[in-house]
């Protein structure tokens, strides 16, 4: 892929987005809702080849997106333009993700937490992206913002699956189907509380020495 965008489409291009996103937030209460929850969260999509880079910022419910943030960032993949792009036409992105070249730098659940709103939203990346670039550079971009922001939508149904082939057929055990769907749900719940409490942990300590400063 050559150079995607320049800087002043990429500004253009991300406040069509931003503002699609925002007027499907309206009509998702819920969404909203929950979306509140991330507040403080700062997430970084990283393409390297070609340099391109993405901040979204959950805020009051809606969501910034961004060309240029120099604050912390929560959670950050990175990657090229083509690890993306095997990445959104993966049949298995849970494991593309774990076998890939992507690297995810951060807390998950924060991310997998936003993905799940955003999926949500069944917002369409390519309408207002096309609309600001064209056909080539929108579809483009929209590929690699519909990667690196919606692989959670599927990791975790696939990530329980390969759990229960592996007791099946590898360790040889055998628990009732529903028994071991409960127990990994269970494990997967516990794990994101955990890191949940850990990220507002975080985010109440820095509030508390910002109050010190």
């Amino acid at each position: 892929m050559s150079q995607l965008i320049s800087p002043t489409l990429h500004t253009a291009a991300l406040a069509a987005l931003e503002g699609a996103a925002n007027r499907a937030l309206q009509l998702a209460t819920e969404a909203r809702s929950e979306l509140k929850e991330l507040d403080g969260c700062v997430f970084a999509l990283e393409c390297t080849s070609p340099e391109f880079e993405v901040f979204v910022q959950p805020l009051q419910g809606e969501l910034r997106l961004m060309g240029v943030y120099d604050g912390t960032v929560t959670t950050r993949v990175r990657g090229t333009a083509s690890d993306f792009t095997s990445l959104a036409t993966a049949a298995d992105p849970a494991s593309s993700l774990i076998n890939g070249a992507l690297e995810l730098e951060g807390e998950s659940a924060p991310l997998i937490e936003l993905q799940h709103i955003i999926g949500r939203l069944d917002l369409d990346w390519e309408a207002p992206l096309v609309n600001t670039l064209g056909d080539v550079a929108g579809h483009q971009l929209a590929q690699l913002l519909r990667a690196g922001f919606s692989w959670g939508q599927q990791a975790g149904t696939n990530l329980g699956r390969q759990l229960e082939e592996f007791i099946h057929e590898e360790a040889r055990l055998s628990p009732p189907k529903l028994e071991l769907e409960d127990f990994y749900t269970d494990v997967q719940d516990l794990a994101l509380r955990v890191d949940r409490l850990e990220s507002r942990t975080a985010r109440l300590k820095k509030r508390l020495q910002d109050k010190d400063d």
